[in-house]
């Protein structure tokens, strides 16, 4: 067993490395999203910290002649951005309702990115986002926007997975009788 006192100086400095100011939640509304909300509310009340709620709206576009071009009108832009907005004060709302310093965040563009981004320009301490679940092809396809987020981001991440396997969480340690 080591000696308390002989622990590097830096080893001590890092005592303070889950001090959260700044939690960066992504939700795009959906239960998994909440999930993660649920588990960073959790982190940022036993730090202090402050919940920065961010919603992106991706934008949407198909091939055409000319390369690949958006598919709604500015009219439809406007609305996407008041309905998500609306939706994002509510959320902000009711964290605030739950005794957090709660702000919100609405950006557009690709998730990953404006998750990234955001996260240096608030100063975010950690990031607490959940994954979809997708395997195989969808995976493939989709792509997974929290392996990117976990790349590029300025901060640590915490993934918060939407179901564990079945067996993933076994134990070596033998059964004991009673």
């Amino acid at each position: 067993m080591s000696d308390p006192q002989n622990i590097p100086s830096a080893a001590v400095a890092d005592d303070d490395a889950f001090a959260f100011q700044r939690v960066l939640v992504p939700l795009d509304f959906s239960e998994h999203a909440r999930k993660a909300l649920r588990h960073a509310r959790g982190l940022a009340r036993q730090s202090g910290a402050r919940l920065v709620l961010l919603h992106v709206v991706e934008p949407m576009a198909c091939p055409s002649d000319l390369g690949y071009t958006p598919i709604i009108t500015d009219e439809m832009v406007e609305e996407i951005r008041r309905e998500a907005g609306l939706r994002l004060e509510e959320a902000v709302a009711a964290e605030r309702g739950r005794g957090m310093e709660c702000e919100g965040l609405l950006r557009f563009g690709r998730p990953y990115l404006e998750i990234t981004e955001a996260a240096g320009e608030v100063g975010a301490d950690l990031i607490v986002l959940t994954t979809h679940g997708y395997t195989g092809l969808k995976h493939v396809v989709l792509g997974s926007t929290a392996e990117r987020v976990v790349r590029h981001a300025p901060c640590p991440v915490l993934v918060v997975r939407e179901k564990v396997a079945v067996g993933a969480a076994t134990s070596d340690a033998p059964a004991t009788g009673g």
